[in-house]
C-alpha cells in the first residue's frame, strides 16, 4: 500500500512538473500585418501611404508584425528601445529621440520584428508606410534632402522663433508632419499666407503642386518634416 501511494504521488508530481514546463514555454505566435498589430493604429490610408501611430508604454513589447513596404519613422518622444527580428535574438538598446527620423528600405519582400520599450517614457512614433516604389524616381527635389530611400525623400525644417524656410516647390505628393507644437505660417510666392496652431504629431497629406515657405511665428522652437514621394 505504501509503494502504491508513493508511486501515485510521484506520477502526480511529474505530471504537475511537465504541465508547469509546458505552461511556461513560449507559445509561438504567427506575425501579424503591421496594420493589425493591436498597438499600431492606422490614422491615414490612401493609395500612396499608410500612416500608423504607435504608442508603446515603458516595459511593453509589440507583437511580432510584418512590414511589406519601404517606410519612414518619425519619433515623437524620447526613450530607449530594442528590436527583435523574427527568429533572431533581441537586439541591443538604442536611443529613440523626438525630432529625429529614419527612412527604411524594405529588405526583400517583407520585414518581421517586434519592438520593446526598455526606456522610462512611452515610445510614441509615426510609422509611414510608402505603398509605391517608383521604377523611375523623379529627379526633382524641393530642397536639401535630409534622408531618402527608394520610395521617398525627407526634408527637415528646424525653425527657431521668427525663422522661415527657403521658398520651395513640391511637384510630388508629400506628407507634412509637425514633431513639436508651434505657430506655423505658410506663405505662397504671391504673398498670401495661412497660419496654423499645430500640435506635436499633427500631419497633413498634400497631393497637389505647392510652392511655399514655412515660418515659425510663435515663441517656441518648431520642427516640420516633409516626406515627399519620389
Amino acid at each position: 500500500m505504501m509503494n502504491i501511494k508513493i508511486g501515485s504521488a510521484l506520477i502526480f508530481s511529474l505530471s504537475a512538473l511537465f504541465a508547469a514546463q509546458k505552461a511556461s514555454a513560449p507559445v509561438p505566435v504567427e506575425p501579424l500585418p503591421v496594420e493589425n498589430e493591436p498597438l499600431h493604429h492606422v490614422v491615414l490610408k490612401n493609395e500612396s501611404v499608410v500612416v500608423i501611430h504607435l504608442t508603446l508604454p515603458p516595459g511593453e513589447r509589440t507583437l511580432y508584425h510584418t512590414h511589406t513596404h519601404d517606410r519612414a519613422a518619425i519619433p515623437l518622444s524620447s526613450t530607449s528601445i530594442t528590436q527583435q527580428v523574427w527568429n533572431e535574438k533581441e537586439g541591443p538598446p538604442s536611443i529613440s529621440e523626438a525630432g529625429t527620423f529614419s527612412v527604411l528600405t524594405l529588405p526583400g519582400n517583407s520585414y518581421t520584428h517586434r519592438v520593446h520599450n526598455v526606456g522610462a517614457n512611452p515610445y510614441d512614433v509615426l510609422d509611414v508606410e510608402l505603398l509605391m516604389r517608383p521604377q523611375s524616381p523623379s529627379p526633382v527635389t524641393a530642397a536639401t534632402v535630409a534622408a531618402e530611400n527608394p520610395s521617398a525623400r525627407i526634408y527637415n525644417w528646424v525653425l527657431a522663433p521668427g525663422a522661415a524656410s527657403a521658398m520651395h516647390t513640391h511637384v510630388r505628393p508629400y506628407l507634412i508632419i509637425a514633431t513639436s507644437g508651434f505657430t506655423l505660417k505658410m506663405t505662397a510666392p504671391d504673398g498670401q499666407s495661412i497660419m496654423h496652431e499645430i500640435k506635436r504629431g499633427d500631419f497633413h497629406w498634400v497631393d497637389t503642386k505647392v510652392t511655399h515657405t514655412l515660418a515659425n511665428v510663435g515663441s517656441t522652437g518648431g520642427q516640420i518634416v516633409e516626406i515627399e514621394l519620389k
